[in-house]
């Protein structure tokens, strides 16, 4: 009746969605009256720390293969059926969206994505997602007695706690693999998109990659991620891996500050869980102003410089 919660790692180190996870896990096995079990693959992994976030038990699956949905997800399932465990929580990243559905196939459980809140469990089991790009919340009652959750990064604070995770490496077979990776292609030397607290986007209004450097400097200032509107890497100024918006990636940040972007539907579907959005733009009818909680209108020529000056003076 445990609850297994599976953490992701990047670069030798556990991301922040893990402890997100972890946190959320915690609050749900004290609803349920049962322990965390915290799931790391990978090797020479010091799963200590997660203790702090609410893990009670870590297990250490040795696995050196780069992410493979096939391979994780069958690992994941032989843990499940070993441990007993009846819900297993994902974060609803990258790796979780195509990790979630196979485990849930294979654990023949229910699966609810998006999850935005702790369930309601009187009278049922019953969890919050959001649906149609943001638009939206539907309340999902997921019947089977097991159960895959796969959270929204960034919806939920990450809860410290004074209790000392014990670990284990298990010694269950790691090569189950029908996948062959012939190359891993990794982003370095940058802010995780998904996983950033704050986003500096630029659109059309910069109109040129050579004055980038405007939207990268105030990154920099902020500690932020970089993005771009979906016409931005169609036109090659930026890679497509920035691209935020409905056909792009999606994203939760503190914060979002929005640069020379009119703010169609397509883009704000993949912004508006923003906990705050700011927009700079010179027309004052663009439509980011309704959905922006601050707007700036004016030229971001001259916005931009004086908006870094000002940052520089508290950071």
């Amino acid at each position: 009746m445990s609850v297994l919660v599976f953490v992701e790692m990047g670069d030798g180190a556990f991301k922040k969605t893990a402890f997100e996870a972890v946190s959320y896990s915690r609050e749900l096995a004290d609803m349920l009256g049962t322990q965390v079990v915290a799931v790391a693959i990978g090797k020479g992994i010091d799963g200590s720390e997660l203790g702090k976030y609410g893990a009670q038990k870590v297990r250490i699956l040795p696995c050196s293969d780069s992410f493979t949905a096939d391979a994780h997800g069958r690992m994941l399932h032989n843990l499940v059926h070993e441990s007993g465990a009846s819900i297993v929580v994902i974060s609803n990243t990258y790796t979780g969206k195509s990790l979630a559905p196979r485990l849930a196939q294979l654990m023949d459980a229910s699966l609810a994505s998006n999850v935005v809140s702790l369930p309601t469990i009187s009278g049922g089991f019953v969890v919050k997602r959001s649906v149609f790009s943001g638009k939206a919340f539907a309340y999902v009652h997921l019947l089977k007695d097991k159960k895959v959750i796969a959270i929204t990064p960034n919806s939920f604070d990450i809860k410290y706690h004074d209790g000392i995770a014990t670990v284990e490496e298990s010694t269950m077979n790691t090569e189950i693999s029908k996948t062959t990776i012939d190359s891993v292609n990794k982003v370095s030397g940058k802010i995780v998109l998904t996983e950033a607290e704050v986003v500096v986007s630029g659109g059309r209004g910069l109109k040129g990659p050579e004055n980038w450097h405007l939207i990268e400097d105030l990154a920099a200032v902020l500690g932020a991620a970089t993005a771009c509107s979906k016409p931005v890497s169609d036109m090659g100024w930026r890679p497509h891996s920035e691209h935020v918006g409905q056909t792009g990636i999606t994203i939760k940040p503190n914060l979002y500050i929005a640069v020379g972007i009119s703010g169609a539907i397509q883009h704000l579907a993949g912004v508006s869980a923003s906990k705050v959005i700011v927009a700079i733009n010179k027309d004052p009818e663009a439509p980011f102003f309704r959905a922006a909680d601050y707007g700036i209108v004016g030229d971001a020529f001259e916005i931009l410089p004086q908006l870094i000056e000002a940052s520089k003076k508290y950071t």
